[in-house]
């Protein structure tokens, strides 16, 4: 009996941070760059609200989320798209824009789901070397053709920890070419301290060739909800609107991301906890002799060619105990490590038992 043939689809698989190792859920799980304090709580009231009745479809067009968004930003509501988290967003993108040849520009370690995406829909995948983990400008513009397509980028980058300042990319802006499109992740700006950072939203807000997404996963701890949402010229968003399906956001997400949006004092909580940790967990890991960076991020990136263990050996000795850390063999990080700052609780385990291992 002859079965259906799929197409030969030529992508890697998204490998999700692991909530379990050996069959035995983890305890502590600091691999997903998730809230540290979870959603508001009034987010939670909101989704418990809602989730009494789930017969009726949500609002397609999300139309009271995106008008609060516009009122929080100071945007356009009709130049606001909403998708199942950010990735989704990237989808749209791909699919409304890319080509059989086409090509896609990203960083060499840049959030994975880029190239997923740009591969599923027959792009050609261009690694601009970084510097010392940082994104080259230089770089990306050396790697433009005549087919580049998009580029994409996270800034502050993801899983680097790195970021590149205003300057560096309103000229990268500049120097592309018109009709390339330039896709900015604001993931993670919230956690940003910096002078010379300035988000996209803030930077690229009137541009037509620019399209910023963001998140409601990471900093309003609704990553179990996905939901995200971008924004850009109303001629790019049409575009996306038109590859975008209907009721693609859940009714108790809607509701829930409004009032995550709205509590900015949860918001500011998370961040100066956030901040707090990164700076003890930066600190802690000097002293360690473990590499890694100051950024005020709700994540780092940790190197350990500088002690005797590897970071398979750590990564294992810590699952043992019930805490995970997100590998970074899909990016091809070399014995490296990521590790998100979680809660007071699950910051001090880790702490301890790494101190452990390392025998100091």
């Amino acid at each position: 009996m002859k079965l259906p043939i799929a197409k030969n689809l030529k992508a890697e698989k998204y490998v999700a941070g692991l909530s379990l190792f050996n069959q035995k859920i983890a305890k502590i799980k600091l691999s997903a760059n998730e809230s540290a304090l979870g959603p508001s709580p009034k987010a939670i009231k909101e989704y418990l609200r809602v989730s009494k009745n789930f017969k009726r479809y949500p609002d397609s067009d999300g139309t009271f989320l995106r008008k609060t968004i516009a009122k929080k930003f100071k945007l356009d509501p009709s130049r606001i798209i909403l998708g199942s988290g950010s990735d989704q967003i990237f989808e749209f993108i791909c699919r409304a824009f890319l080509s059989k040849n086409d090509e896609v520009i990203v960083p060499k370690y840049s959030f994975i789901i880029y190239r997923i995406y740009s591969k599923l829909n027959s792009a050609k995948i261009v690694y601009a070397k970084e510097n010392n983990f940082r994104i080259s400008v230089k770089n990306i513009l050396a790697s433009v053709t005549k087919k580049t397509k998009i580029v994409f980028l996270a800034n502050p980058n993801n899983p680097t920890g790195t970021y590149i300042s205003k300057n560096e990319i309103l000229n990268l802006r500049k120097k592309l070419r018109s009709d390339i499109l330039l896709v900015v992740d604001d993931a993670y700006f919230e956690y940003m301290q910096f002078k010379d950072y300035k988000s996209g939203l803030e930077l690229f807000s009137k541009s037509k060739n620019v399209i910023i997404t963001r998140t409601f996963s990471k900093i309003y701890g609704l990553a179990g909800l996905r939901i995200g949402w971008g924004y850009s010229s109303q001629e790019i968003i049409n575009s996306l609107n038109k590859v975008k399906p209907p009721f693609n956001i859940n009714r108790p997400a809607l509701f829930a991301a409004s009032a995550a949006i709205k509590d900015t004092s949860w918001l500011k909580k998370e961040v100066n906890h956030v901040r707090k940790w990164s700076e003890k967990f930066y600190n802690i890991f000097e002293k360690l002799n473990i590499n890694t960076n100051r950024s005020g991020l709700n994540f780092l990136l940790i190197n350990f060619d500088k002690i005797k263990l590897t970071s398979k050996q750590v990564f294992i000795a810590l699952a043992k105990a019930g805490i995970l850390l997100r590998q970074m063999d899909v990016y091809d990080i070399k014995n490296s490590l990521r590790v998100t700052v979680g809660n007071v609780y699950e910051n001090k385990k880790f702490i301890s038992k790494l101190k452990k291992i390392i025998n100091v």
